[in-house]
């Protein structure tokens, strides 16, 4: 179902609201349910950059939805877009780092690190392209579903640069010109206090 980001929802709340309060309703009361809840609203609602089903195939989207949202009504109606664009070479590289530092609690960590790796194809900040609702949220379901690796990302770097970063590591290759974060003229670009989360 597509609709209009202006369209308001009978309750009076927007229908982006509207639809994540209809699917933390229908949610199994899961630790990603609140993250997924918020991509899949936004998703919805067509905000973010994600594309059919959120990126990933038909059975696995539906797997995902009966999952976390089980009684979930009208799943039938949730929109389409375009599919995942194949020129995207880096998406297993993103997906394959993602899995490595996955926490092992939840077949959920495989879908979110899918939608991860294909919201980074998008040209936002990365909680924007997925559909969160701010950075800070971003950083929690890193934390929850890949700890190690948001761990490592003890600095704040923007996470679409740091995913990228440790990509460019583990290729050998630097990601930044200066021989020291400090001394680069990008420095601000890069890293964020922690109060400027959202």
């Amino acid at each position: 179902m597509t609709v209009p980001e202006t369209a308001i929802a009978a309750d009076g709340l927007d229908l982006h609201q509207a639809l994540f309060r209809r699917l933390m309703r229908a949610a199994r009361g899961g630790l990603n349910e609140v993250f997924v809840g918020q991509m899949l609203a936004s998703w919805m609602a067509g905000r973010g950059v994600l594309p059919a089903r959120m990126g990933l195939d038909e059975a696995r989207f539906r797997e995902m939805i009966d999952w976390h949202f089980p009684g979930l009504s009208g799943a039938g109606e949730i929109r389409e877009g375009e599919a995942v664009d194949g020129r995207f070479e880096e998406l297993d590289d993103v997906r394959g780092l993602l899995l490595q530092h996955r926490a092992q609690r939840s077949r959920s960590e495989i879908w979110v690190a899918d939608i991860v790796a294909v919201g980074c194809m998008g040209s936002d900040h990365l909680w924007s392209d997925l559909g969160l609702f701010s950075r800070a949220d971003l950083s929690a379901l890193m934390a929850l579903n890949f700890p190690t690796l948001a761990a490592a990302n003890d600095r704040n770097m923007k996470w679409k640069r740091f995913i990228y970063k440790q990509l460019c590591e583990a290729e050998g290759m630097r990601a930044c010109r200066a021989p020291s974060c400090e001394v680069c003229a990008d420095y601000r670009d890069c890293f964020m206090p922690a109060e400027a989360e959202r």
